[in-house]
């Protein structure tokens, strides 16, 4: 049987405007610990460097992040010619410097050709797993793995601005692109090296940086909720005495959070009545009421007051089969 988990069986998705330093499973477990949530997860990785973007799931809201895995990105990313480090970044040392003899116009000649299916090699310094450990634990045992090109989409390289030797970029790519080695390659196209220096996530799927709420902005919250606390005990406004308070009151926190079925948004939607409600949530196979076709994925919501339930699919009987169903 299987442990229950300890925490709050809290469903939702915060949009994190996640800091440089840290790594992304750090902001998770902030987050986690912030909500006392028995379960959450990030939706795609981003380097210690970069910041931006990060949506963290909590709850059911888990068994939805593969959408957002799979989903397009956007980045702003300043880029310095004229250097290349071993890890394609501003973390990494500086393998080679060669100077910069190239016009703007030349750059942005070499920025288009990287527009459209491309094929990239993943860095070393990824987070891609060979033999069950990830590529950047091979690479700091100085291991060099052999690793097979990626099938990868750049929808559009924006020009933002070049001064000196920092070039300012805006990419729109798919899932599974590295914007370092992007970057790294740029270099080597124009002959004179380049690593990021500055990496910001901007847009994961349809959620973009003005929904993004940054650790500052979450501790106002949480602090408005201890000084609230405050009042009914005999505590003193003392930051010190914060560890102090036992937050149970989280409503100001959990309005924060975007719905369950935010991440899936764009799949077309389905209500059932609450008799079939009942063998939806027990993976019991319905029969389809709307002109669906195989294959197709769909959120199932109950007819009666609008509750999530989960997704399906529609199989080769034109049924509708539960594929994530969520437990209140």
């Amino acid at each position: 049987m299987a442990r229950k988990r300890k925490g709050r069986n809290i469903n939702g998705i915060l949009l994190v405007d996640k800091p440089t330093g840290v790594s992304s499973n750090h902001v998770v477990q902030h987050i986690k610990r912030l909500y006392k949530a028995a379960k959450a997860g990030h939706t795609g990785a981003l380097d210690p460097l970069a910041t931006g973007l990060l949506p963290v799931c909590l709850g059911e809201a888990t068994k939805f992040s593969q959408a957002l895995l799979d989903s397009n990105k956007a980045y702003l990313v300043t880029a310095k010619l004229g250097q290349r480090t071993d890890t394609s970044d501003a973390d990494g040392e500086i393998v080679e410097t060669k100077e910069v003899n190239v016009t703007q116009e030349e750059i942005k000649e070499a920025i288009t050709s990287f527009i459209g299916d491309i094929a990239q090699v993943p860095s070393m310094y990824s987070a891609l797993k060979h033999e069950g450990k990830p590529l950047y634990w091979y690479a700091r045992q100085g291991i060099h793995i052999d690793r097979p090109s990626r099938n990868i989409t750049i929808f559009d390289i924006k020009w933002i601005s070049l001064e000196e030797h920092d070039l300012t970029l805006h990419v729109t790519c798919s899932k599974g692109t590295y914007i370092r080695t992007l970057v790294d390659d740029l270099g080597e196209k124009l002959g004179c090296g380049a690593h990021v220096t500055m990496l910001r996530r901007t847009q994961v799927a349809h959620f973009d940086s003005s929904q993004m709420l940054t650790y500052e902005e979450l501790d106002i919250t949480k602090q408005a909720i201890i000084n609230e606390a405050r009042c009914h005990t005999s505590l003193q406004a003392d930051a010190s005495e914060n560890s102090k308070v036992e937050i149970t009151n989280f409503s100001a926190l959990d309005t924060l959070l975007l719905p369950t079925d935010s991440t899936i948004i764009n799949l077309p939607k389905l209500t059932i009545n609450d008799a079939e409600c009942e063998l939806f949530q027990k993976g019991v196979q319905l029969a389809m009421n709307a002109s669906l076709r195989e294959g197709d994925l769909i959120r199932v919501y109950r007819e009666s007051d609008t509750l999530f339930l989960g997704i399906a699919h529609i199989n080769e009987n034109q049924q509708i089969q539960p594929k994530r169903v969520v437990v209140y």
